[in-house]
């Protein structure tokens, strides 16, 4: 289990502010899991037009964050940051959005690999916040340029 910072992540992500919704990785298991955090500020870009009366995360930037957290747990498993490629979303199955997230939240992401097959990964996702579950994802994502 090692711990990796945002320096790191963006080693590893083509991502950049203000898209990028990894702020630290706190459990890296090659091949296995990650477990990444994303802290909600109240600056985040998207806040002023999402519920501007009831600011909440989108549900669709929470997937982007559980595929960020993937992309690293494969390309960090795969012993470097990727030369030219990219990991892309090529499903979504079973998402569910039980509590909204909001400034002041810490969201922690839970990618687990549950299978491969050439350059496509299958992840079982969850997001939390304070210990409860607050959505919840298989996705699949492909390798490519």
């Amino acid at each position: 289990m090692t711990e990796i910072d945002v320096n790191e992540i963006i080693g590893y992500l083509p991502q950049r502010f203000p898209f990028l919704l990894i702020d630290r990785i706190k459990v890296f298991e090659a091949g296995k899991r990650i477990v990444a955090l994303k802290n909600v500020t109240v600056n985040e870009p998207y806040f002023p037009g999402h519920f501007p009366h009831r600011p909440i995360m989108p549900g669709v930037l929470i997937l982007e964050a559980m595929a960020q957290a993937a992309g690293v747990l494969v390309f960090r498993t795969r012993g470097g940051p990727p030369q030219d490629k990219t990991l892309y979303y090529v499903g979504i199955d079973n998402a569910r959005f039980k509590k909204p997230v909001v400034p002041g939240d810490q969201l922690e992401l839970e990618v687990q690999i549950e299978r491969e097959l050439k350059n496509i990964s299958k992840f079982g996702c969850v997001a939390r916040v304070d210990g409860g579950t607050v959505a919840e994802a298989t996705i699949m994502c492909a390798m490519g340029k």
